[in-house]
């Protein structure tokens, strides 16, 4: 059974940092795209960062670029989501997400995705 399951959420005040983590198992992902998306309150769900399965290409949201950074470890079976600078507004439910794609830009679409994980919230206090 193939799992993702992320860590790291919690409150912070308006400029801290932090760093969401998203352990595979089930599965090896060295070869696939991984994202992190986020849900807001009364929002629709958004695409935050991705890798494209190489690890050669990253995408970023327009909000969060300078801000955010996306990496992973193969060896862990893991994606990271950096986290600085953060603003109220950066305050939802981060999910990561698996998927093997291997098309242009693949990665910067949510149906490209086959794995999900449960999510973990960040609430960033002004």
């Amino acid at each position: 059974q193939v799992q993702l399951v992320e860590s790291g959420g919690g409150l912070v005040q308006a400029g801290g940092s932090l760093r969401l983590s998203c352990a595979a198992s089930g599965r090896t992902f060295s070869s696939s795209a991984l994202g992190w998306f986020r849900q807001a309150p009364g929002k629709e769900r958004e695409l935050v960062a991705a890798l494209s399965w190489s690890g050669t290409s990253t995408h970023y949201a327009d909000s969060v670029k300078g801000r955010f950074t996306i990496s992973r470890d193969n060896a862990k079976n893991a994606v990271y989501l950096q986290m600085n600078s953060l603003k109220p507004e950066d305050t939802a439910v981060y999910s990561c997400a698996a998927g093997v794609c291997s098309a242009y830009r693949c990665y910067v679409r949510a149906g490209s995705y086959d794995y999900w994980g449960q999510g973990t919230q960040v609430t960033v206090s002004s």
